[in-house]
């Protein structure tokens, strides 16, 4: 993972602690596949929970062998850094309701430049297995 990767997944955790949940453990399969979401929102730029390449993110998780009994995703595009993002997250009731998943366990995020030119896109996978 990256830092700014590390940095995500240390908020998430910050959130989560204030409300009295376990943390989520970072894990290598779902942060590969959140960051191959974000590739394939760059490539065929789009911005959607549904990539034309690979379907739903729960599809997506399938694919590529993640099987889970819940399993969430979250997707933002223009923020330049992980406290905005999170900011940005925390205050969209869907958004935050994921964060604050007390089934969720684990979490991959996956973070690359925008296609517009302005901020990265990040995708968080969040997954309980």
């Amino acid at each position: 993972m990256t830092d700014l990767q590390k940095q995500v997944v240390d908020l998430v955790n910050v959130e989560r602690a204030k409300q009295g949940l376990k943390p989520v453990v970072a894990k290598q399969d779902l942060t590969q596949v959140a960051q191959l979401k974000a590739q394939d929102m760059l490539q065929k730029k789009y911005f959607s929970h549904t990539s034309p390449t690979y379907g739903s993110p729960f599809d997506m998780m399938r694919k590529h062998g993640i099987s889970y009994t819940a399993a969430g995703e979250n997707i933002a595009m223009g923020q330049r850094t992980a406290e905005q993002v999170m900011k940005d997250w925390m205050n969209s009731p869907g958004h935050r309701a994921n964060i604050l998943n007390a089934n969720f366990n684990e979490l991959g995020v996956g973070i690359t430049q925008s296609y517009n030119g302005y901020g990265y896109i990040w995708v968080q996978m969040f997954a309980r297995r």
